[in-house]
């Protein structure tokens, strides 16, 4: 039987990648990894709904994947997050971005910045569990079913 690793530990296994302390990335860093792992986690619950076209997957994955929503995720989630969370988090919303989003406040692009760098941080650190309990944590404190 083949033994069960996460997605992160195959790619670091397959593709050679040295290990790295990840407290010295960026938080935008960590945001850009948490930006696709979040998206991949949406893509992956809307797909396991049902199959249906790609443009209602789409449309259904948009509603949880955008700036104005992340926002309220972390809102949602409080005081749930610990004191090491807390400061990736707060590392992420107040790091200098170039970009902003097109349906967001600055407020609300910077707490979603700040979101993506805690499920980046949470990745990268081989903890996906935790990371997945947060999103679901928000999801359900929203009432936002997929």
């Amino acid at each position: 039987m083949e033994e069960s690793i996460t997605i992160l530990d195959a790619i670091k296994r397959d593709f050679d990648c040295k290990e790295v302390d990840i407290r010295t990335y960026s938080p935008l860093t960590l945001a850009y990894i948490g930006d696709a792992i979040y998206d991949l986690v949406i893509r992956t619950i809307v797909v396991e709904r049902g199959n249906r076209s790609a443009s209602n997957l789409h449309k259904k994955t948009v509603n949880y994947v955008n700036a104005r929503v992340q926002a309220k995720m972390i809102d949602a989630l409080g005081n749930r997050l610990t004191e090491e969370e807390k400061a990736v988090f707060h590392r992420g919303r107040n790091a200098k971005s170039y970009t902003s989003a097109k349906n967001a406040s600055i407020i609300e692009y910077r707490k979603a910045t700040g979101f993506e760098a805690l499920c980046g941080y949470l990745y990268l650190q081989g903890r996906q569990e935790r990371m997945l309990s947060l999103i679901r944590e928000a999801l359900n404190a929203l009432e936002m079913i997929i």
